[in-house]
């Protein structure tokens, strides 16, 4: 089969590698139809040191299940199905706590022998507690938007629930990538009075107005602080999206939260230490977030996604096939793509 492989920077390449096929009785063979190119995978793909041996990846995907081991219950052959991107196996003691990231028996696409989703087919481990059906035809046109369930329409809800956003609330959301357009949706859908986008390309301004956001700063640093302390009457906002992870995001974050407000982090973070710390302590800001435990959260944004309630799917600005995928890679890097969808 073919999937995508890293070898290095800016190195990306597709290749025929081994068939997936089953080694556990809890794993099931996946098809994929749909993948995604994930702002996270960019990380390496501007500093990875060079691997003879390749890095597979891809953890954001659709697609069908064509066989199961002997110990999965919940699916069959032909099923239709999403991932979130961590496997888990959704009985830990983590898992029903809703914390699948923490599985005690869970792990990553593309690590430790498993595929990686940019391919096309996957073994996925521990299938029974992790994939879940979708109750659409493959070809269905909300594709778009179910494949964001898998990675940043749940990573916008985990940073909006971790902010504490909810009706009344003013929100102030920190990058304008796909995950920050989730946010303004996410808080759009519970219940925001106020949302503040802060980003500054046109084409992503103007979607996150059309997912809810009443506000755009354009301003970065202490000039963006200042525009917002302006447009929430001098205080800061309650609920503080951070979805970038580069420490000057990270600073501004922090520092635009409003005395007893709350910061829920979901961009990778770049540095070792949270900034901000004795300002945050003294005004009390929570601090909270992490990496979104997507499987707690599929079931609950399904239902809108099916009844179109909400469209994150939009955030595809770009569609190509396997063959694509390095320049998908290379054009989102380069800021000419928000978020590449991939056709099988």
């Amino acid at each position: 089969m073919r999937a995508t492989v890293m070898y290095g920077a800016g190195d990306v390449r597709v290749e025929t590698v081994p068939d997936a096929q089953l080694v556990g009785p809890g794993d099931a063979l996946v098809a994929v139809t749909r993948a995604a190119i994930c702002g996270s995978d960019l990380w390496p793909y501007k500093s990875m040191e060079p691997d003879e041996g390749g890095r597979r990846m891809g953890h954001e995907f659709i697609g069908v299940v064509e066989e199961v081991g002997a110990d999965v219950h919940t699916l069959k052959a032909g099923d239709l199905v999403v991932t979130p991107f961590l496997w888990s196996d959704g009985t830990c003691v983590f898992c029903r706590e809703g914390l699948h990231t923490s599985c005690l028996h869970g792990g990553r696409y593309g690590w430790d022998g498993v595929d990686g989703g940019q391919g096309e087919a996957v073994r996925v481990p521990q299938a029974d507690g992790t994939l879940v059906v979708l109750p659409v035809d493959a070809d269905d046109e909300l594709m778009p938007s179910l494949l964001t369930l898998s990675d940043v329409m749940a990573t916008g809800h985990h940073a909006a629930l971790s902010a504490e956003v909810g009706p009344g609330r003013t929100v102030a959301v920190v990058g304008d990538g796909a995950v920050g357009l989730c946010g303004v949706i996410a808080a759009r859908r519970l219940g925001a009075s106020q949302i503040i986008l802060l980003g500054h390309h046109q084409d992503r301004i103007a979607l996150a107005r059309d997912f809810g956001a009443t506000d755009v700063v354009n301003e970065r640093g202490d000039e963006a602080v200042e525009r917002v302390r302006e447009l929430t009457d001098g205080f800061g906002a309650h609920s503080v999206l951070e979805c970038v992870g580069l420490e000057q995001a990270t600073v501004t974050a922090m520092r635009l939260a409003r005395p007893g407000g709350a910061v829920g982090r979901v961009g990778v973070p770049q540095e070792e230490v949270i900034p901000e710390g004795e300002t945050t302590f003294f005004e009390n800001v929570t601090i909270a977030g992490g990496p979104s435990p997507a499987r707690a959260y599929i079931e609950e944004l399904l239902p809108d996604v099916l009844e179109g309630r909400i469209e994150p799917g939009r955030v595809f600005d770009r569609v190509g096939t396997l063959d694509k995928v390095p320049d998908g890679y290379r054009a989102m890097n380069d800021r000419e793509a928000l978020k590449v969808l991939i056709e099988f």
